[in-house]
């Protein structure tokens, strides 16, 4: 038996994201990048074409979040039980591998620069700079408007990177005017590593994420151990074990488990009890919770995680049910 209350928080989790703030923002964003990349090049700025390199990670979160979102309205099916929420994550591990490159070749190309800095077009460069700034205030604007980013861990990393591509488009404006100033050219490779390294540590976080979800591995924000002790303070529950906790998606946290009950209390109340904590104290939206009362004197190793001997009985050569399956396509085909 377990909690049934992964529906209802699905729901909520899809519908309280508004696409349209995420879709202007994505708008603006997209159009400025090719304004920074055509400038960039005209005016011989590394400094603006760092911008761009960043303003890109904008629009990969932007569109990733929109992605996302259409994707958790489709319902799940047979073969895909939690529907494709890790299309979100497999994507943004995608990107992130790319943006890591994409700050190498920016490191690499502004130290071939700082040997012998080439002339740069200072005055259209600024120009370009500041429409950028002001575009990304305005990507900023409307998702704080659109309040999606104080609920959704997607659109949250979508906003905090229009917020760190704001500092960007300031490096690239000091640059434009240290040189129109100074004439000093340096001034541009050295603020463009500077981005370089703002992109290398938002797309490293990125990559990291990513990958802490596809493996499975406990929520940053949740310490198993307070999980079990929470779980062991309801009456009727006297132990805890194989519990595992995962990240589905950003924003949705699953669990499993096994209680170990004392069978005098209903399951179906220690089970309210214990899902009602999960969901208000540790924002776990679906536990699937397994009743057990310990058996005495068996010699029998059950299937469990927590121990080598546990993991040794999970491991079987072939299910009968896959057999079957396989015989069955052998004979299909």
């Amino acid at each position: 038996m377990h909690d049934h209350t992964e529906h209802e928080n699905t729901e909520h989790h899809t519908e309280r994201v508004n696409r349209r703030p995420l879709a202007i923002a994505l708008a603006i964003t997209s159009t400025f990048l090719v304004a920074e990349v055509i400038g960039g090049i005209l005016t011989n700025s590394l400094a603006l074409l760092a911008d761009a390199g960043h303003m890109a990670t904008d629009v990969a979160a932007l569109g990733l979040s929109l992605f996302a979102v259409w994707l958790a309205r489709r319902p799940p099916t047979a073969e895909r039980s939690f529907g494709f929420y890790r299309v979100e994550v497999l994507a943004a591990l995608v990107n992130a591998a790319t943006l890591v490159a994409i700050s190498f070749y920016i490191f690499w190309e502004a130290f071939q620069r700082i040997g012998d800095p080439p002339e740069v077009n200072s005055a259209p460069m600024l120009v370009v700079a500041v429409l950028g700034l002001l575009a990304n205030v305005a990507s900023a604007w409307v998702l704080m408007r659109g309040g999606g980013h104080k609920e959704s861990l997607n659109v949250r990393g979508a906003f905090l990177h229009v917020v760190g591509d704001m500092l960007g488009s300031v490096g690239a404006i000091v640059a434009a005017l240290v040189m129109l100033a100074t004439g000093w050219y340096l001034a541009d490779p050295i603020l463009s590593a500077g981005i370089g390294l703002l992109i290398l540590w938002s797309s490293w976080r990125l990559l990291r994420e990513s990958v802490e979800v596809l493996l499975e591995a406990t929520p940053g924000t949740i310490r198993p151990r307070d999980v079990q002790q929470a779980m062991a303070e309801v009456d009727g529950v006297v132990g805890m074990h194989d519990l595992h906790v995962w990240t589905v998606t950003s924003g949705l946290i699953a669990m499993s488990g096994h209680v170990e009950v004392t069978g005098q209390r209903a399951w179906r109340d220690v089970l309210i009890e214990l899902t009602t904590i999960m969901r208000d104290r540790f924002g776990i939206a679906h536990a699937t919770l397994q009743p057990e009362q310990k058996r005495v004197g068996s010699d029998t190793t059950e299937c469990s995680l927590d121990s080598a001997e546990g993991r040794a009985a999970c491991l079987v050569s072939q299910s009968p049910v896959a057999a079957n399956v396989q015989m069955h396509d052998h004979h299909r085909h």
